[in-house]
């Protein structure tokens, strides 16, 4: 009797665990072809309305192995053409990713040509404009860890301010490099939608917008990093900015992001890296506590994270202006850290 059982489930087991399989990789297929950059617009849609509907019409096929054939090829070919499909840099993109910055060395002197620095009107009426600077590595003091949130504690835009003794700020951002014709979506980021983007910015510009102009709820952590740390870290972020103008990358949701981008240059343990608070971003600066790295900070004033988190929110007064004194001005009433980091 239960050899009999065991003989009826066993197909239907199957069955199931095809179907599963198949509706996963018609979904993933879809989606692949859907938000990829093919070009034009039409035949990407119309891919993407073909490729399930083959998916689903060879189920119509008589005989399994037709049927499992025809869709295992059409499988192999989206496979195929994913993984093969290269990221590039000379798309028409949105403005405010139209110019990357690029670096060099001289000495113990980084130089950055285009430094980002627009100014907003509003979120989407901005003046463009790009410097040139040079950081002396000597110089470096500081590391700062910038959450900003625009809807609820669970999804935040993470990245790094990198500050010197000669009161420069340079702002490094890992971001989507979006196309003109495209509009942000979340869901396309798990596919090859956007290339990876360093925004190498003035603080007026990448942490200004958020806080003066997009009024979202911005938080600035000293990271507590040896010297010797921060140098390396920074050097990381540089190399990589000048990299990807000669070899670009894919962005990608869950394992190209802005958060895992720093764990991976700050040389964060692997069970960090793969910790639950690296998708939702939301927790980073919760996670960097846990690791040891925000402060040093009095430990009696901000005696647990909430505390330290509750006081480490810019809060800008009303009509306050983006000067040339933003990066100090921002930094009056946050918790200040008791020691060199």
């Amino acid at each position: 009797m239960r050899a009999g059982r065991r003989a009826a489930v066993g197909p239907w087991a199957g069955r199931i665990a095809g179907g599963v399989g198949t509706a996963l990789g018609t979904a993933l297929g879809t989606g692949a072809l859907y938000y990829s950059t093919i070009l034009p617009d039409a035949l990407r849609v119309g891919l993407a309305v073909a490729f399930p509907a083959c998916m689903l019409g060879a189920g119509w096929l008589r005989g399994a192995c037709a049927r499992h054939g025809v869709r295992a090829a059409l499988g192999v070919m989206a496979g195929v053409w994913y993984v093969t499909d290269p990221p590039r840099n000379d798309r028409v993109w949105a403005g405010e990713y139209a110019i990357p910055a690029d670096t060099w060395r001289t000495g113990d002197v980084i130089h950055v040509r285009n430094v980002r620095n627009f100014r907003y009107r509003t979120v989407n009426d901005y003046l463009p404009a790009w410097y040139d600077a040079s950081y002396d590595l000597n110089r470096l003091d500081s590391v700062d860890l910038v959450t900003s949130y625009w809807a609820g504690e669970n999804i935040a835009h993470v990245f790094l301010s990198f500050g010197f003794s000669d009161g420069q700020h340079l702002a490094i951002s890992i971001e989507t490099r979006r196309q003109a014709r495209f509009p942000y979506s979340t869901i396309a980021g798990f596919f090859h939608h956007y290339e990876l983007f360093y925004v190498t910015a003035d603080e007026r510009d990448l942490i200004g917008v958020r806080t003066d102009v997009r009024h979202e709820r911005v938080y600035l952590y000293r990271l507590d990093l040896r010297p010797e740390v921060r140098t390396r870290l920074f050097l990381s972020y540089v190399a990589a900015i000048h990299d990807i103008t000669r070899h670009p990358v894919w962005y990608n949701t869950l394992t190209d992001n802005c958060t895992t981008g720093i764990l991976a240059r700050a040389g964060a343990r692997l069970r960090y890296r793969l910790d639950w608070r690296v998708i939702l971003s939301g927790h980073t600066a919760d996670m960097a506590y846990d690791m040891d790295l925000l402060g040093p900070y009095d430990a009696k004033r901000y005696p647990d994270y909430a505390a330290l988190h509750a006081a480490s929110r810019i809060r800008r007064a009303p009509g306050a202006v983006i000067g040339a004194d933003y990066s100090t001005a921002i930094r009056q009433a946050l918790p200040p850290p008791e020691g060199p980091g």
